[in-house]
């Protein structure tokens, strides 16, 4: 028998290690170790054939178990988590859910369930989409800006990507300058994520140095009286 993990990560905000530390948990209370891990960045409105989650199927066998998270990470509808859910028990693969501490193996009863927990994620993220809504109608009433912030925010938040990069030129001493140069931005905006991410150590001050006095022309000797 073989256990497969399968997480899902379409978006930033989705934590994929937390994915990964409970069905660890799981497999490890309920015997079902080792795993053999998938890791899927598609988004879940793509169809699950056309994603690993269908690749995960295909090399599955009979006796096998699906291991997720929780059952929001095999689709974003009902229709597809139900379309898994009777590919698995076609081929005889029981489907755990680990949040819901659930078995899924083509009975009637886990299919009802399946219905239900589908139905919930899909209800919730309704509600998700509907208070979004009524905020940025709010924000609109009331004269805000919509949508990220431009200019210099966002150029700040697309050195986020080379953040490794950074760090390692900094503890190595490369200039600031230089730094900017080759990561493709100006200085003051890698001044600014710097001091955002905790780097102002890195920054030295510059104590401001005095103005500089115009030199004064020499006086003309006085010429003596006969």
């Amino acid at each position: 028998m073989t256990t497969y993990a399968y997480i899902r990560v379409s978006t930033d905000a989705q934590d994929l290690n937390n994915q990964r530390h409970g069905v660890i948990e799981y497999a490890r209370k309920n015997g079902l170790e080792p795993l053999t891990f998938f890791e899927d960045t598609a988004s879940g409105k793509k169809s699950w054939r056309d994603r690993d989650l269908g690749k995960l199927l295909d090399q599955a066998r009979a006796g096998d178990v699906l291991l997720v998270a929780e059952i929001s990470r095999l689709a974003r509808s009902t229709l597809q988590v139900l379309e898994v859910l009777q590919e698995a028990a076609k081929r005889e693969i029981a489907v755990h859910v680990a949040k819901s501490n659930m078995v899924m193996d083509g009975s009637l009863n886990s299919r009802i369930t399946a219905v239900v927990l589908g139905l919930a994620a899909e209800i919730e993220r309704e509600f998700i989409s509907a208070r979004t809504t009524e905020a940025l109608a709010r924000r609109k009433a009331e004269g805000k800006p919509l949508g990220r912030p431009k200019g210099r925010v966002s150029e700040v938040h697309k050195l986020d990507k080379d953040k490794a990069k950074i760090e390692d030129m900094l503890a190595k001493g490369v200039h600031k300058a230089s730094i900017a140069r080759l990561i493709g931005c100006n200085p003051d905006t890698l001044y600014e994520w710097m001091k955002a991410n905790g780097l102002s150590r890195h920054i030295k001050s510059r104590k401001p140095q005095p103005p500089v006095k115009p030199s004064q022309p020499e006086p003309k000797p006085k010429r003596k009286k006969s």
